[in-house]
């Protein structure tokens, strides 16, 4: 199972639905410092069950959800969504029949965060064992 694409919208420095493309082979993150290197990484983290506030560097969940700049509002929304590729049908059992699979995350203030995969929605514990199955 190889990852497709990550899309992000509401997450910490992400306003508008930001979409990565993973391709085959290597994909690197480049730009200066500040523009938001490493919140790609934490969305990816955080979609795929990271449950640490601390580790997310911010002092609840709710920190990851975007709090605004002097042009923009804030977010009341924060979602990730990881797009699999399942062409050689290596996933858990439940989902072997399916070319494609996406896991998606999503947090609203003062509402918790809620797991999907495949837009069936799931426990976190769920989401986490998917990944730990596939040893990601």
């Amino acid at each position: 199972m190889k990852f497709k694409n990550l899309e992000i919208l509401g997450f910490k420095s992400f306003s508008d639905k930001t979409t990565i493309l993973i391709e085959k082979g290597l994909t690197g993150i480049v730009g200066p410092n500040g523009c938001g290197k490493s919140n790609i990484v934490e969305a990816l983290r955080w979609c795929m069950g990271e449950n640490s506030a601390k580790s997310m560097r911010g002092s609840g969940m709710e920190d990851v959800i975007f709090s605004g700049t002097s042009n923009l509002p804030s977010k009341n929304i924060s979602e990730v969504t990881l797009l699999l590729d399942n062409q050689e049908k290596d996933s858990p059992i439940q989902y072997k029949e399916f070319d494609e699979i996406t896991v998606r995350r999503k947090i609203e203030k003062d509402k918790g965060s809620k797991f999907y995969i495949n837009d069936k929605e799931v426990r976190a514990r769920d989401a986490q064992m998917f990944f730990a199955d596939l040893s990601t």
